[in-house]
């Protein structure tokens, strides 16, 4: 994408009405990737491949494989960075990798500080916390992550968004809302 380009585009960070910030844990997970340009799609196919399946979709097969050496965490992380186009399956793919007890929360709340995601993990903790209150990483980010205030929260998925929903349960009739956690 040429540079002209980039501006007609509109981020998650501009949607949010904050600042993009410049990430140099996207530039890296490009370069070790192999995805240049594309990075932004591989990692909606890593985090796929590695557990958000419910997000199951053909992908582009000219995209580089998986890397090791990228954690989860940073992948879940940087499926939210602000600098990345506004798309909210990006940020609905991460909320499911993330939703795991192999993630280690910690290292996760300092990823998101240092790459300026804190609203998107703190949204996502907080719809968390009304189908799954005790789920990890959720509770520790809740507890743990300290905010950053943006101008709005309008911009971040619906809670219906991050949930699935079962057959109809007894005795209320109403359906069974599951929140989405990763296959492992």
């Amino acid at each position: 994408m040429k540079l002209e380009e980039q501006a007609r585009v509109e981020t998650l960070a501009a949607r949010q009405g904050d600042v993009p910030h410049v990430s140099g844990l996207l530039r890296r997970l490009a370069r070790i990737s192999g995805a240049g340009e594309r990075v932004a799609d591989w990692l909606v196919k890593v985090a796929i491949e590695r557990g958000a399946s419910h997000y199951q979709r053909q992908l582009n097969a000219s995209l580089p494989p998986d890397v090791p050496a990228a954690s989860d965490e940073e992948i879940g992380v940087a499926l939210c960075l602000g600098e990345l186009p506004y798309d909210l399956d990006r940020i609905r793919i991460a909320a499911q990798l993330l939703s795991s007890r192999r993630i280690d929360p910690v290292r996760l709340c300092r990823l998101a500080v240092q790459e300026r995601c804190e609203p998107v993990l703190l949204h996502i903790a907080e719809l968390a916390a009304r189908f799954a209150p005790q789920a990890e990483p959720w509770d520790y980010v809740r507890k743990h992550l300290p905010p950053r205030a943006v101008p709005r929260s309008d911009a971040l998925p619906h809670w219906s968004r991050l949930v699935s929903y079962g057959p109809v349960s007894e005795p209320t009739g109403a359906p069974r809302v599951d929140w989405l956690v990763r296959r492992e």
